[in-house]
């Protein structure tokens, strides 16, 4: 279907509900129009700026008579109104095409994020750390709420591994765009030569389970308790709270150990496991229905290196988009969005290609 015949169907189905909002027995029924009325607001927003578009149209063909117009003063107007007529076209159907494409049905839900060490050492667990105030800093700024579920210190006052919850509106339609390879490049504090070293840092970001979304038998579970313990090994917890929770059919293992309750340690290694489970459903999905095309977005493949955090230069680089600005400073004070709007923007288009025949 082409994208004029998409926004076609959308004004006629905008009509037709709006006329069934009239009619005495949807009006008897109260669920029912309310469900309407709420369809109908949806799609107005839409058919708004598909009605301007067609009558941006219709001003431009009137105004190309204008420039052939004898008196030259007219066809300047013209010329200035058809430019005018244009640039607002290009904008309504940029506008029109992002309106058009199904939402990821995970978008508004919060997400379970994890970021492991790497290679790199010790420089890799304090960059884990760097990473979780980055994102604890742009949650924050959005009026997200986070939550520590699990966390396994390092030596050095850093992280082998962080688990976290990140809840509030649409935190999985910003946040999905980092889940990769980032690989960092600067002088450890204990380089006594000044020598730049590379470390890589993989980050995950899965959108979080509700037990609607996963069906687990307990039968294919093994839950082990054990004794929380910090880092180097010294104990934390003199009582067996630390959870940990096998899957047998995927192979999933999660543990969780920050809370001193093993009821709630249990209950958050299985909230980590169902979304665990859920994308790698999706992941199995997306690859049967398009094994020659893999969307880079939500995809949390480790393999993939997508970013560079350059200390000596100040520097960024998303190799995804191509993308670098010397701001890495601000970025890592949680202003993320300098990053994540233009990938979004990029994902949008390259969805675009495949959802609609311009």
């Amino acid at each position: 279907m082409s994208f004029m015949s998409k926004l076609e169907d959308i004004e006629q189905r905008y009509l037709d509900i709006e006329q069934q909002l009239s009619s005495p027995e949807i009006l008897q029924d109260q669920k029912r129009y309310s469900e309407l009325a709420k369809t109908h607001a949806e799609l107005g927003g839409i058919v708004g700026l598909y009605r301007e578009y067609k009558e941006v149209m219709e001003a431009l063909e009137k105004n190309k008579d204008l420039l052939r117009d004898a008196d030259p003063d007219i066809r300047e107007l013209a010329k200035s109104e058809q430019e005018n007529l244009e640039s607002r076209s290009r904008e309504l159907e940029e506008q029109l095409k992002l309106k058009v494409l199904p939402e990821d049905p995970m978008d508004k839900k919060a997400v379970i994020l994890e970021i492991r060490a790497g290679t790199g050492g010790e420089e890799a667990s304090l960059f884990v750390s760097d990473l979780l105030k980055m994102y604890m800093r742009y949650a924050e700024d959005k009026g997200w709420s986070t939550q520590l579920l699990n966390t396994q210190e390092s030596g050095s006052g850093g992280f082998k591994e962080v688990i976290g919850q990140i809840s509030g509106q649409r935190v999985y339609s910003r946040l999905k765009y980092e889940s990769g390879v980032h690989r960092v490049q600067r002088v450890p504090t204990t380089e006594s030569q000044g020598r730049i070293h590379t470390s890589t840092v993989t980050v995950a970001i899965l959108p979080e389970a509700e037990e609607v979304d996963v069906q687990i038998d307990p039968n294919d579970l093994r839950i082990d308790v054990f004794r929380a313990s910090g880092p180097g090994g010294q104990s934390v917890n003199t009582t067996d709270s630390a959870v940990r929770i096998t899957h047998f059919p995927t192979g999933v293992v999660v543990s969780c150990q920050d809370e001193k309750s093993q009821h709630k340690n249990r209950a958050k290694a299985m909230q980590v496991l169902r979304s665990k489970i859920l994308k790698l459903k999706q992941d199995e999905a997306k690859q049967e229905q398009d094994e020659s095309r893999r969307s880079q977005v939500g995809t949390g493949e480790r393999s993939e290196r997508i970013r560079t955090y350059n200390f000596p230069q100040n520097r960024i680089t998303d190799h995804r988009i191509n993308l670098t600005n010397y701001n890495l400073d601000s970025v890592l004070e949680g202003d993320l969005d300098q990053l994540i709007d233009p990938l979004e923007k990029n994902f949008q288009a390259e969805n675009l290609k495949a959802a609609v025949q311009v």
